[in-house]
């Protein structure tokens, strides 16, 4: 599913970046990525989603050179078959919950918004507790709420992909595992692969595999 190849990146100006000589993913995996502040976590999601572009490097997901593909090839692959939990949530205030929830459906053509959607985005809203607030700007919900419907936006395409920065990094203990078994719920049903970013190691036995990154040494699984 995720295949990377001597990777390198390093942002403009800065020595912070990521490198690594090899990893490779399963599809259908459950993996948790866990390490220190700096080691380039989120970093590493990024490039996986085509946000970010290696400076060296092949990253294939899915059988698709990611790496290779200019940046409006990079959104529509990220648009319709990755499924991205931001660690900053990028809701949009001025949207209600429900609107955040189908957004990507209405700023890209290669998604088609119909009855079937919005539905999946209401049985979603209610899987996560959120059926009442979906009327809501996200100023009128809690951190951990808004972190439920950027949950939802990534889930609503029901990607073969779904990479989470940190999904539950706001949320109380029932909410939080709620959270994490919807994530894992489904990638099941649809043989899709979680890459997770998180800090608490209380999550880790629900995942089948375990990435550590340490910078500069790189990736070591557990």
């Amino acid at each position: 599913m995720i295949e990377i190849e001597n990777l390198s990146f390093r942002y403009p100006g800065s020595r912070f970046g990521v490198a690594l000589p090899a990893l490779r993913i399963e599809r259908g995996g459950r993996v948790a990525i866990i390490g220190p502040s700096g080691a380039g976590k989120t970093t590493l999601l990024k490039l996986i989603a085509g946000i970010l572009s290696p400076d060296e490097g092949t990253i294939r997901v899915d059988g698709v050179t990611v790496s290779a593909l200019d940046d409006g090839a990079r959104r529509n692959f990220r648009i319709s078959r990755v499924g991205f939990v931001f660690q900053e949530l990028e809701l949009l205030d001025y949207l209600s919950v429900f609107d955040n929830i189908v957004h990507p459906y209405r700023i890209n053509r290669v998604l088609k918004l119909d009855q079937g959607v919005r539905d999946r985005a209401r049985e979603l809203a209610e899987q996560t507790g959120l059926a009442d607030k979906l009327a809501a700007l996200p100023r009128e919900l809690s951190q951990g709420e808004r972190q439920r419907a950027a949950v939802c936006r990534a889930l609503l395409a029901e990607p073969g992909l779904v990479l989470a920065d940190e999904a539950t990094g706001n949320l109380d203990p029932a909410n939080k595992l709620r959270v994490i078994e919807l994530l894992i719920r489904a990638a099941e049903r649809k043989r899709s692969t979680l890459l997770a970013v998180t800090h608490d190691h209380e999550l880790l036995p629900l995942f089948d595999r375990v990435i550590d990154i340490r910078q500069p040494q790189g990736p070591e699984a557990e």
